[in-house]
């Protein structure tokens, strides 16, 4: 099987590393030249998966021509920029191309979810989201990871797990595509927050606290917007969740760490030094969780840190100091 690429970083050069150990001809594509040209003469990228060998049948292209030929395009870009990559693509694909897409995140402003955004400017592609516990680092590596493929067509999903699934990737197919695509992007709040709390020493008690509270806001603005409850106990919600807020892989808790360590926003960005999705994701949460009127306090502390200054232990305190709740709010309501 062919596969196109979009997206040379970390996690665009994992999947191009694992579809060709799996057996398929790959290609992987930058707009940037001198990202390909630093590829092609170290076959590896240094930056972010060091130590582990780009094989030589792996195409490297900053030209589209190919994209016609091949059985599936997987965008693999920041998801700020996977409107104007898949802008790119269009009368590239033929009619039910299957266009599958690993970034995590929500469009900015517009709150539209990336499946969407895909669909405005492909409306004739059938479109995957793949979401799930895997960082770059360990899908390269070869290490035992499983995933979610989640279309509104059957077929579709079913093409993407039957393609990618190997020894060392097991993937299962849903079709909640909202509820899947909410989890994988907003679980980067929760995870940066749990950065802060690492960042300022915090207990394990906390973090426990901090992660099941998240998911359950989560699953609460998911729900509200028409998601399925019982996809944020799966792989793209809590299972993502769990490596997200735990990882040294993880960029966005790197980011929280800095924060809590009383680094400034815009310094800690460049110190990471690469996307930081939950940043920007919750400025984008905490504006839909206001439009549609649901409670998101984890979210709404880590915006006003964020965005507003607020001191951190102050946004703590405000979290512990809130109403008491029965846990199961919505199962309380009703029985009384």
């Amino acid at each position: 099987m062919k596969i196109f690429i979009m997206g040379a970083g970390g996690f665009g050069t994992a999947l191009a590393i694992m579809a060709n150990k799996i057996g398929h001809s790959v290609t992987l594509w930058s707009p940037f030249e001198e990202e390909i040209a630093e590829l092609g003469k170290h076959r590896e990228h240094l930056k972010l998966l060091q130590g582990i060998p780009i094989p030589a049948e792996v195409g490297l292209t900053c030209s589209l021509e190919q994209v016609p030929g091949q059985d599936m395009v997987i965008i693999a870009t920041p998801s700020f920029a996977v409107r104007e990559s898949v802008k790119l693509l269009r009368g590239l694909c033929p009619t039910q191309t299957v266009v599958a897409c690993v970034a995590k995140g929500l469009e900015d402003g517009s709150f539209k979810t990336l499946s969407t955004v895909i669909g405005e400017e492909l409306p004739e592609v059938r479109r995957v989201m793949v979401s799930g516990p895997s960082h770059a680092e360990e899908v390269a590596r070869g290490c035992p990871t499983t995933v979610v493929a989640a279309s509104s067509s059957r077929e579709a999903a079913q093409f993407v797990q039957e393609a990618l699934s190997g020894d060392a990737l097991r993937i299962y197919a849903s079709d909640d595509v909202l509820g899947v695509e909410l989890g994988g992007a907003l679980k980067n709040v929760i995870a940066l927050a749990a950065g802060i709390l690492d960042g300022l020493d915090g207990a394990d008690n906390t973090k426990a606290a901090l992660m099941t509270r998240g998911i359950a806001e989560i699953a609460r603005l998911g729900v509200a917007l028409g998601a399925k409850s019982e996809t944020f106990a799966g792989l793209s919600g809590i299972g993502d969740l769990i490596v997200t807020c735990s990882s040294i892989h993880s960029r966005n808790r790197r980011f929280g760490i800095l924060i809590g360590k009383g680094v400034p926003p815009e310094q800690a960005l460049r110190e990471v030094g690469m996307t930081v999705e939950g940043y920007a994701c919750a400025k984008t949460a905490f504006e839909l969780s206001k439009k549609q009127g649901v409670t998101m306090p984890i979210t709404g502390e880590v915006y006003r840190v964020l965005y507003e200054g607020k001191d951190l232990k102050q946004a703590l305190r405000d979290l512990m100091a809130r109403p008491n709740r029965h846990e199961s709010e919505a199962v309380w309501l009703l029985s009384r």
